[in-house]
């Protein structure tokens, strides 16, 4: 009975470590979980002593970035190199500052807007804000200039007007945001653009990018972290604090089921013991029992019939309480707008039945093997 009790713990235990996993990866790759800003990740070099000057990342470190498992895409972000200031139009709302801009490729930007593109006698020049430029404005800029809060809405149908500093003097053009973004925290405006000022100003191509963007299929993997550190390569740390969760993860994981392991094999070392030692003691019986005409097979199919239900009835019990215990921690994550299957995983449960295979093989080898068959 305590061994039957310890093999029912001992499979428990290695089928949520396996569930754990199944679900870790359910949260990392299923479209409703999907962050579409958490899994890109902009980067650059460490700014010290020692870099300032020298920020531009070497086209060989790019490539070496490209054929990381960890890395779907790389984006260079370009960078205006002219100078430009940006004002409202609008006597409502006054505002004028000295800006610069970036521009990324389109696969890289989280707004849907098919006119974000511009040529030289477009209407307007197209612009992608971060929120958080506008959460600054709102709760910040405007209250200490007694300007208006404007929701997103509002923006959009600002006109501003963009002035590009070069050679031959100022050039104006109208602009408008056309989005905001989370994933980016700059002033994007289209490639031409930038182009187009870049050459405008006079200023020759840069021979290197000094941020990239990339598109990671998990954030959290502790490789991401570590290529930066190796590489004196600098993000958003925020981005990256679940690579130190999933190392947590991924032990409490190994460790539930490297025990669930071993209390497997000693459960199923205990019951082969046992097996010998009823059928050691009922010797006797079962030799009578032969000499008077009852078959080998007859005797093992008893003895099956008498060891391994109870076998059956703990693994099926584990089954179970990992799938009450996958169901009510499916609801109390729903509550978090985190959402995990209701069931257990197929991986989980084929492991389930191929405990039960392996016991009934053992179940039926120990067997025969005393009874001579």
């Amino acid at each position: 009975m305590i061994a039957r009790f310890g093999l029912g713990i001992a499979i428990f235990l290695l089928l949520t470590a396996i569930q754990i996993q199944s679900n870790y990866d359910f949260l990392l790759n299923n479209q409703t979980n999907k962050d579409s800003i958490g899994d890109f990740l902009v980067i650059n070099k460490v700014l010290n002593n020692e870099t300032i000057g020298n920020t531009n990342i070497d086209s060989s470190l790019i490539a070496k970035l490209r054929k990381q498992p960890f890395t779907e895409s790389v984006g260079i972000l370009t960078p205006s190199r002219f100078k430009a200031s940006i004002q409202s139009i609008s006597d409502r709302f006054p505002f004028y500052t000295d800006i610069s801009f970036e521009s990324v490729p389109d696969s890289f930007i989280d707004i849907s807007n098919s006119n974000f593109s511009w040529k030289p006698d477009a209407d307007f020049v197209p612009v992608i804000v971060p929120n958080m430029f506008l959460d600054i404005y709102n709760f910040q800029f405007s209250i200490s200039q007694n300007l208006p809060q404007l929701s997103p809405e509002i923006v959009k149908m600002i006109v501003f007007k963009i002035t590009v500093y070069g050679s031959n003097g100022p050039v104006h053009f109208n602009a408008k945001i056309v989005g905001f973004s989370d994933r980016i925290a700059s002033m994007l405006v289209p490639t031409q653009f930038i182009e187009w000022g870049n050459q405008y100003a006079a200023k020759s191509e840069s021979h290197g990018a000094s941020r990239l963007v990339i598109k990671t299929k998990d954030p959290s993997d502790p490789a991401v972290a570590s290529f930066l550190k190796e590489n004196k390569l600098d993000t958003n740390n925020e981005k990256l604090r679940f690579s130190k969760y999933r190392k947590i993860i991924d032990a409490v994981v190994s460790i539930a089921g490297f025990t669930g392991l071993i209390m497997l094999i000693f459960s199923v070392l205990i019951f082969t013991l046992f097996i010998q030692l009823n059928i050691a003691n009922s010797k006797e019986e079962i030799t009578l029992l032969i000499t008077l005409g009852t078959s080998p097979l007859q005797l093992s199919k008893f003895l099956f019939r008498h060891f391994f239900p109870g076998n059956l009835i703990s693994i099926v019990t584990g089954i179970i309480m990992v799938s009450l215990l996958q169901f009510t921690l499916q609801h109390l994550l729903q509550t978090q707008a985190i959402f995990i299957p209701a069931h257990i995983s197929l991986t989980t449960l084929l492991t389930g039945i191929s405990l039960m295979a392996l016991l009934w093989f053992i179940t039926i080898k120990t067997i025969r093997k005393y009874i001579y068959l």
